[in-house]
């Protein structure tokens, strides 16, 4: 066990959780996990939960520790996050990971924000989802992050010569990626032929497609999820029209989508901080178990959600929570740990400004014969 916990220590946290297994008494703190577990964003929610949960087995069974998890499903839903949140502090909840979707954490953290919960975020990357609140923190990349990463790659890496934009004007978390993404491709003197916009409730595009493939577009930048991504993938198709397509984290899930033809992705490419083929051995415990448990390849947002859970665990143990404590008692606590840390994981080294925002480096991945496969390792073969 205390050979298990050290490569933890080493692979997965870089600091010291060695006192939680020194501790005399195991300590329990309660983390909550609100997020879409079921509906059409549920691929997100889902994954979250299961690496959480091998999080949390494996911090358990290192001794000394030990976390008690309660999963709430919010449905992507503003309203019923709220419910959601309420309903795991009933059960005595002291911290969250969570929202994983934007517009839910944004209603979920104003709340928390008053009534002083500390929530760390693995998934919900808008900058207005920890704006003016000091008790909300990001696993992921803020969405300026990822718009103007994506830019710089595409540029960087000669992938086209004309980008065309697709994005849901209804949505922040498109918006706010996609105007990061335009601001740094003028920039960068990115040559954008064609921007168009979709609402959620748009299921033909088209109209979008068409005009993309009409400028000439070679790649399609899509700051969008995955649902209406495959609509676009399917629309294309339909065309014989093979731009590259580009996404970014809210892409991933696509692979595992109900009812999709994992061939029309094939050469697919997004921006991700984690890649299930990385040689590393904590990514290939992480996936083995993984695999094991639920029978799929684990994606982002499962890694975020791991990463999450040590994250959460280890700033409880810099602010010396312990089990009987109530949320609004520890939030203080939590949030100076929290800018202390460094943490190394599946998803990179991260380390955390007063903002709440994390900085860790961004990996391009590419999707052949249905499995996500590193950029870098594909254009070497």
């Amino acid at each position: 066990m205390k050979k298990f916990f050290s490569l933890v220590l080493a692979l997965a946290m870089a600091l010291s959780m060695a006192s939680f297994a020194s501790a005399e008494e195991t300590t329990t703190i309660h983390i909550g996990v609100i997020g879409p577990m079921t509906g059409a964003a549920a691929v997100y929610g889902l994954a979250v939960a299961r690496g959480a949960e091998i999080a949390v087995e494996e911090i358990n069974a290192a001794g000394k520790v030990n976390i008690v998890l309660d999963v709430q499903d919010d449905e992507n839903d503003a309203e019923k996050s709220i419910n959601a949140y309420n309903a795991t502090l009933d059960k005595g909840t002291q911290v969250i990971l969570g929202c994983v979707t934007t517009t839910p954490c944004i209603a979920v953290s104003a709340q928390a924000y008053d009534e002083r919960v500390f929530m760390l975020t693995p998934s919900a990357s808008s900058l207005e989802v920890i704006a003016n609140k000091d008790n909300m923190y990001q696993i992921c990349f803020t969405d300026p992050a990822q718009g103007s990463a994506s830019a710089e790659y595409i540029f960087n890496k000669k992938v086209g010569e004309k980008v065309a934009i697709i994005y849901n004007n209804a949505d922040t978390y498109s918006t706010g990626i996609y105007q990061t993404f335009e601001s740094k491709a003028a920039e960068l003197g990115l040559n954008i032929v064609s921007v168009t916009t979709f609402t959620n409730d748009t299921t033909d595009f088209s109209v979008q497609v068409t005009e993309a493939k009409n400028a000439g577009a070679d790649v399609v930048f899509l700051p969008i999820y995955y649902t209406p991504a495959s609509q676009i993938l399917n629309a294309a198709n339909t065309m014989g029209y093979k731009p590259v397509f580009f996404g970014v984290d809210g892409m991933d899930g696509i692979l595992t989508m109900p009812g999709f033809d994992v061939a029309l992705a094939e050469d697919v490419m997004l921006l991700t901080p984690f890649s299930a083929d990385a040689p590393d051995e904590l990514t290939k415990s992480f996936v083995g178990k993984y695999q094991e448990k639920y029978g799929e390849v684990p994606n982002q947002f499962a890694a975020d959600a791991y990463d999450g859970i040590y994250a959460l665990a280890a700033a409880a143990e810099k602010a010396g929570v312990k089990g009987d404590e109530a949320a609004e008692d520890i939030c203080d606590a939590m949030i100076a740990a929290m800018q202390e840390l460094t943490v190394t994981g599946l998803t990179g080294t991260m380390v955390w400004d007063a903002t709440g925002a994390v900085t860790k480096t961004p990996t391009a991945v590419i999707i052949k014969d249905g499995v996500y496969v590193g950029a870098e390792a594909a254009a070497a073969e």
